[in-house]
């Protein structure tokens, strides 16, 4: 039985994330879910989206962990989520600006495997 209910909550918590045009705390998942599922069951899922690569984490300026849809074909082997995500300061939205990749320059014996980058600012629909 809790099989079942899981998948229907990874199911739930999936097209919540996927219809949303911006990036999505647990708190904002958990109120769109209709209580669904009880809030570690919701961390589980997401933890399990993320793992599957269904899904990316984005760490807000203010430490607030949020989720928004992976929008790539999963044969492609360049798949990265080094993409710059946008907060906005009035709205407090964040976005995902897929088609802005950051760029900088490291010294030398650095390797980097993952880029959050998040600007602030103001979005076009609070201006």
């Amino acid at each position: 039985m809790k099989t079942t209910r899981n998948t229907t909550a990874k199911t739930t918590i999936l097209e919540i994330i996927r219809n949303s045009e911006v990036a999505l705390s647990h708190t904002e998942i958990q109120a769109l879910s209709n209580n669904i599922c009880d809030r570690v069951t919701i961390y589980r899922v997401l933890d399990r989206l993320v793992t599957e690569d269904v899904i990316h984490k984005i760490v807000n300026l203010d430490g607030t962990i949020k989720y928004a849809s992976c929008h790539h074909l999963h044969d492609t082997a360049a798949h990265s989520h080094n993409h710059i995500h946008f907060s906005c300061e009035k709205c407090h939205l964040v976005t995902c600006l897929e088609n802005v990749e950051p760029s900088f320059k490291l010294p030398l014996n650095y390797l980097v495997k993952e880029v959050n980058f998040t600007l602030s600012g103001v979005c076009p629909n609070c201006l």
